[in-house]
């Protein structure tokens, strides 16, 4: 038979059966890898919930806390409402006289007027009496702004207090007439809204929180740097011994996490104070004459940080200082090179990526620590952290420590985000 018959003779079809055994192996198949997408999608399912729950929604619940200012929208509905034309230069409407004693009448309780009286106060000194003693005036009245014109409530109004005839309260009521506000975030910033709308830096006096943001990087940095260099060379030595001894040792190192920081906290107390263990084997050994201000001090703050945050840079440079064959030395020393520029040109360039985890591990829990500053640190000493309690706990303004909580999670993403592209463009050269 010639090769043109052989062209021409058109392929023979697979049987029927065959054709129906491959469609069915391939449905078989995808059902397969369909039932394993579903089983990993219901094994991973309760994690995802929980941590919606416990992390994403809380977070989603801070920075919106952050922006805003349910107090004076709720509570003085009307007010801000004959306030929304108002130039804010000129004195306010009789309208809004009437309006704010409408407002202040129709309150539930004295806790909501204590919320409207502590929120204004923040804006202007003297809110929380003007507006609390002028609560307990209209309740009393029930008549008290509804049969009167506007004008002979005003005029009742500033007999009563003569402080409503002052703008900087009607302003205060103005600014925070809208439910959302930058207010917070800008003032966690040492910026503040002006009257007429625009942005300013507050009073060189008042600039207080940069100076907290920086000293929290700061304290946080001095922190990581010497933990760094108190783990590595441990990290290093205990990666040379044997799987049993080096096992031994790294229970040493992990025995703090089953120690309470409060405990350990208060244990440094009793070492670093004046008459402590310290000062007294200092002065044992000659080495001082006088004790050493060890406590309520920065010097304090970064001991007692640096002793609880160790562990956090050992393991990860353990793990990676494993992973490093120690023929890439032995190799380095046999073509010659010294054995110290052996180890710094050879082996600790492949132990960075341990050392940037290690920092980046540390630094970001140095930064958001609170017990041990509060504790050991002076009135200069505190972090960040420290505010975010005092606003929570003390002046209950939420919006402000949320404000401040969202600050520190935004820098904790900055460095995050350059640590990323830092180790990328690390690997990428490699």
């Amino acid at each position: 038979m010639s090769s043109s018959t052989l062209a021409a003779t058109p392929p023979t079809a697979p049987p029927a059966g065959v054709v129906r055994d491959a469609a069915a192996v391939r449905r078989s198949l995808q059902q397969a890898q369909a039932r394993r997408k579903w089983t990993a999608i219901a094994l991973t399912l309760p994690l995802l919930l929980f941590l919606l729950a416990t992390l994403l929604v809380p977070i989603g619940a801070l920075l919106l806390r952050a922006v805003e200012n349910p107090e004076v929208a709720a509570s003085l509905s009307r007010t801000g409402t004959a306030l929304s034309g108002w130039n804010k230069t000129s004195p306010p409407p009789a309208a809004a006289y009437a309006a704010v004693a409408a407002d202040l009448a129709a309150l539930d309780d004295g806790a909501q007027a204590g919320a409207l009286a502590r929120r204004l106060n923040t804006e202007a000194s003297g809110a929380r009496s003007l507006v609390m003693g002028s609560y307990r005036a209209v309740r009393d009245a029930d008549t008290w702004g509804k049969d009167l014109a506007p004008e002979a409530t005003r005029d009742k109004l500033l007999a009563l207090d003569p402080r409503w005839g002052e703008l900087k309260y009607w302003q205060a009521i103005a600014k925070n007439a809208s439910r959302w506000t930058p207010d917070y975030l800008l003032t966690s910033l040492d910026l503040k809204r002006q009257p007429e709308g625009g942005i300013a830096m507050v009073a060189p006096d008042q600039r207080v929180f940069a100076r907290i943001l920086v000293r929290t990087f700061e304290i946080s940095g001095v922190v990581t740097l010497w933990c760094l260099l108190l783990a590595y060379p441990l990290a290093y030595w205990l990666s040379t011994l044997k799987a049993r001894q080096a096992n031994v040792l790294m229970i040493l190192v992990l025995v703090p996490f089953w120690t309470s920081i409060l405990v350990r906290v208060a244990a440094w107390i009793v070492l670093l104070q004046r008459e402590g263990l310290v000062n007294k084997s200092l002065a044992a050994l000659s080495i001082i004459q006088q004790p050493l201000e060890l406590l309520f001090n920065r010097t304090g703050v970064v001991i007692a940080m640096v002793h609880i945050l160790l562990p956090f840079m050992i393991l990860p440079l353990y793990s990676v200082m494993k992973s490093v064959p120690p023929t890439y030395l032995r190799a380095a020393v046999s073509l010659g090179s010294p054995p110290l520029a052996a180890f710094f040109r050879v082996y600790v360039p492949q132990t960075f990526p341990g050392m940037g985890a290690g920092a980046l591990l540390v630094f970001i829990l140095s930064i958001g620590y609170y017990v041990t500053p509060a504790l050991l640190g002076g009135a200069d000493d505190q972090m960040l952290s420290y505010y975010i309690a005092q606003y929570t706990n003390v002046d209950i303004n939420w919006g402000m420590a949320c404000a401040l909580g969202a600050v520190l999670l935004t820098t904790t993403l900055m460095l995050y985000a350059v640590y990323r592209k830092l180790a990328k463009a690390e690997l990428s050269l490699g």
